[in-house]
Formats: structure tokens, sequence, C-alpha cells
């Protein structure tokens, strides 16, 4: 004897918004193309942008010669196609940096009719404080990291800092999206209070080790110089404790009320 299943809610607006399998890879598939080509285009007006981008990126490098009174400078020292793979390198990001507010729209597009009210009023801002959190991160690591750690590393040997420009450019990139995604610990906290996962209990009882988890990895994402690693560490202590506030306001959690002290007399 097979149970009946329950027939759909005709005011459930998910159900409303529900498809059948085949539309919804065809607006996937469109949704993709069109991604993609926002991706390319952006990417294709980037090499126009290469040397403006480039001389952003190098400024806080130069200038830390020109402080230290250091010769050297980035030159192409790795490979005949240096050039190319920099000019590359540089479109492409640009073209992703670019073109992330349309693909976002599009997936946003793509799964919204799948969510509730209640879903939609919080992703919008989730978005929002995500993007703001990695810029932040991106933008802490060049206007604050990179000028307190440059300085030290084209004087800690005397010598000429002849710098690959593809290598320089790697790395630069590689810190400040580092950077970006260390700084998403609250987002991380809010799913993971809304899963229920953890509380601001739970924060707060491990804070001691937190502190070591942060320097660790504030050792991991920096140079091996103690300044750069401190000035990572405060500004994600600072995030931590905002976190706690999150897992406050947001945790799912539930704990088990303890037994009165009456009761446990009485046993």
């Amino acid at each position: 004897m097979t149970t009946p299943t329950a027939a759909p809610d005709p005011e459930d607006e998910v159900e409303q918004a529900r498809m059948p399998l085949l539309d919804h890879l065809r607006e996937l598939r469109d949704r993709l193309i069109k991604s993609l080509l926002a991706l390319l285009l952006f990417t294709g007006a980037g090499f126009w942008t290469v040397d403006p981008i480039l001389a952003f990126l190098r400024a806080p490098f130069d200038q830390a010669l020109a402080d230290a009174g250091v010769v050297g400078g980035l030159s192409l020292i790795g490979s005949p196609f240096e050039g190319m793979y920099v000019t590359m390198h540089v479109a492409i990001a640009t073209g992703l940096v670019a073109s992330s507010p349309f693909v976002t729209w599009q997936v946003w597009q793509f799964i919204a009719p799948g969510l509730y009210k209640t879903e939609r009023r919080i992703v919008l801002p989730l978005t929002l404080t995500s993007t703001g959190l990695f810029l932040s991160g991106a933008a802490f690591c060049y206007y604050v990291i990179f000028p307190n750690a440059f300085p030290f590393f084209v004087t800690v040997v005397d010598a000429q800092a002849m710098v690959s420009v593809d290598g320089y450019l790697s790395a630069v990139l590689r810190m400040m999206g580092a950077f970006g995604l260390s700084f998403q610990l609250p987002v991380v906290t809010f799913f993971l209070a809304r899963m229920g996962l953890i509380d601001h209990r739970d924060m707060i009882r491990a804070f001691r080790y937190a502190i070591v988890a942060i320097f660790i990895l504030a050792a991991l994402i920096t140079p091996p110089d103690v300044l750069t690693q401190t000035l990572l560490a405060i500004p994600l202590m600072a995030l931590y404790v905002a976190s706690i506030g999150v897992a406050w306001a947001f945790t799912t959690k539930v704990r088990a009320e303890p037994e009165p002290a009456s009761a446990q007399v009485g046993k």
C-alpha cells in the first residue's frame, strides 16, 4: 500500500515558480552564455587599461625603492614572453572584477525564484556585505600592508632589487585576494550560526584559541615579518569580535536549559 503524497500548496511562492527540468537547463545555459560574453567583453576592454592598472599595482613597490634609495625595479627577466603573460594576466583579472556584478546578477536571477521572500531579503544584504568585506580586505592589503612590508624587503639585502614583473604581479594579486577572503569571517560566522553549529557562547569560549589561529593565519598569508603579521592580526581580531555579535543575532542553535537547583537537590 503506497502512502499518498501531499498535494503542493497552490499558495506556495516557490511552487508557483517551479518549472520543468529542461526549462531550468535552458535558462542556466542562457545565463552562462550571457556571463561568458560579459567576461570576454570586459577582458577585451581590459587590454586597453593594462598600463594604468599595472602602474597602480606597482606604485607601493616603486615608492619603497624611492624612499629607501635602492636601485632596482620590475623587469622582464623571467621569459621573453613575460610581457604578453603580464598583459593577459592583468586583462583577465580586470575582466573578472569588472564583469562580477553582471555575473552575480545572472546568478541571482537564476536562483531567486527558488527562494522565499524571507530568504531573498537576506541574500542581497549578505552579498553586499561579503563584497564590501572582500574589497576592504584587498584595500587594507594595498594601502596598509604593502607600504609597511616593501621598505623592509627591499633593504634586507644590500643589492639591486630587480623583480620579475609576472612574479610581482602574481604575488600582489594573490596577497590581496587572500586578505579579501580572510575578511569574510563575519559572513562565514553567519552561515555557521544559521545552520545551528555555533552561537556567541561558543565563540566567546573559543576566543583564546581563535587569537592563536588568527596569528597562525597571518603568518601564512603575510611575508615573514612580525609587523605585517600583526597588522593583519589586529583587524582579524576586530572582525572576530564583530562575528560574536553576528552569531548572537542570527544563531539557530538550541541549548538544553539547565535544571533548576531545587530539582537537583530533590534527586
